[in-house]
């Protein structure tokens, strides 16, 4: 985000400039919001307090009711500028103002310390006070790029506008939990190479006119004894897009949805001879494998051969930086987060930082897209792309849920072969699926709604 506004000021646009394009873009916001009904507006010193009294100036010129709370006295030229521009009431902190809406400009992104004792009991009073509330950038008293609470006892909010771009603590538990609904303010920055992305609905494409079911893609599952995880996967793999999905397992399962192919392999040298068919265009190992010598020898199969490839579950526990010395296909990981220290035990990392840190430095050291899951999943790639997903349904914490993910990502993969996009779209197409599920489904019911979820995102 600095590196943005650098660009604009750069460029020509001024600070002035750029704090009414903020201002008035979050005060829209804040006018839809009120609707008519008494806001205040508490201004920090910085600049976030100068977006407050051009978000009040906004308010007043379209004749919504606002009060200005000045916390403490401007302190920079451009939140001085602002709040000169302000025609509308100052009032005092004691005793607290009451109104219907509550927008918090005290501080916004750039704080690493604790909220001092007056401000942080200010912030929580006019808090209790306001039936509704709204942050603007970042709610007060949050690190902008780890998402850490400086102080205790932060209030909750119902909406948080982002000023230009997102900062990480937007999609970074816990901040983002307290955040409400949250929408972004244009200010006319541009991307900046290098920065991290949100997750965005993808554009999938129908299967071309003359397409069959090798050509849409033919994924194989390798499973093991417990054969109900690999279930779950092929059942989510069937209703993301791929054309062929065959189930290579030591036993035929009962029950086998009628469009799955089952090969039977009771042994690795079943497994290798059954995946050196040429048509198999992506792999799943890892749902329902089992941690044996057995699993282990039928996921050296899966990496050894070429096509691209998921590893999920108990692949990830087998994984070691020896069984990759022969790969050659793209790869995906997906741990949560006891497999991600796992795996930052089998390849010798130091298991420091931030999860988006952790991930990137696994991705370049198993030269894999990794997927941490979470309530703050996030995708990094090998090159350095780094994409966080919005918060997903907290309902999505149920078992088998990893395996309906790990299926999707591994369908869309048999679709294109492109790990990074795989992962993406995966990802959202679980997220979205789960909002489809409503409340307290199981992992069979969330498989059931992936399909649903592709219709969502066609192109």
């Amino acid at each position: 985000m600095r590196a943005a506004e650098e660009s604009l000021v750069a460029a020509g646009t001024s600070v002035d400039e750029l704090m009414q394009r903020a201002g008035r873009g979050a005060g829209e916001w804040v006018r839809r919001v009120a609707a008519g009904r008494k806001v205040t507006v508490l201004c920090g010193p910085g600049n976030n307090g100068g977006d407050g009294y051009v978000i009040a100036q906004h308010l007043l010129e379209h004749g919504n009711p606002v009060e200005v709370v000045a916390a403490r006295e401007p302190a920079t030229d451009a939140a001085k500028t602002a709040c000169g521009l302000y025609k509308g009431p100052v009032v005092a902190a004691d005793p607290l103002p009451e109104g219907e809406v509550l927008v918090d400009c005290l501080f916004g992104s750039g704080l690493t310390r604790a909220l001092p004792e007056d401000l942080m009991a200010l912030l929580t009073g006019l808090a209790a006070s306001h039936p509704q509330r709204i942050a603007i950038d970042l709610p007060s008293g949050i690190e902008s790029d780890s998402g850490r609470p400086l102080n205790a006892g932060l209030p909750r909010w119902d909406m948080t506008v982002a000023l230009g771009a997102w900062k990480f603590a937007h999609w970074t538990v816990p901040a983002c939990a307290a955040m409400g609904a949250r929408h972004l303010a244009d200010i006319g920055v541009s991307a900046v190479p290098g920065a991290a992305m949100a997750l965005a609905k993808p554009a999938i494409e129908a299967p071309a006119a003359d397409a069959h079911k090798y050509t849409r893609g033919l994924l194989a599952i390798v499973g093991g004894e417990m054969l109900g995880a690999t279930l779950l996967s092929a059942d989510a793999a069937l209703r993301a897009g791929a054309g062929y999905v065959k189930l290579v397992a030591t036993r035929r399962p009962e029950n086998v949805p009628h469009e799955l192919v089952v090969s039977v392999a009771p042994d690795p040298g079943a497994v290798w001879d059954t995946l050196r068919d040429r048509r198999i265009s992506a792999m799943l190992v890892g749902p329902g494998l089992g941690t044996g010598a057995d699993a282990r020898e039928r996921m050296r199969a899966v990496l050894d051969l070429a096509p691209p490839a998921v590893a999920d579950a108990d692949a990830l526990k087998l994984l070691t930086p020896e069984l990759l010395i022969e790969r050659q296909g793209a790869l995906v990981l997906t741990p949560h987060e006891g497999e991600m220290a796992a795996l930052e035990r089998a390849f010798g990392l130091a298991g420091e930082g931030a999860r988006r840190d952790r991930a990137l430095v696994l991705a370049k050291a198993a030269d894999a897209v990794v997927l941490l899951k979470g309530p703050d999943s996030l995708i990094a790639a090998p090159d350095g792309t780094l994409v966080l997903a919005p918060g997903a349904s907290s309902w999505l914490s149920v078992a088998g849920s990893g395996d309906v993910l790990a299926g999707a990502i591994a369908s869309r993969l048999a679709v294109h072969g492109d790990a990074l996009r795989a992962a993406e779209e995966g990802l959202w197409l679980h997220g979205e699926a789960a909002r489809l599920s409503g409340a307290a489904f199981t992992a069979g019911e969330l498989a059931g709604a992936v399909a649903q979820a592709l219709s969502r995102a066609l192109a």
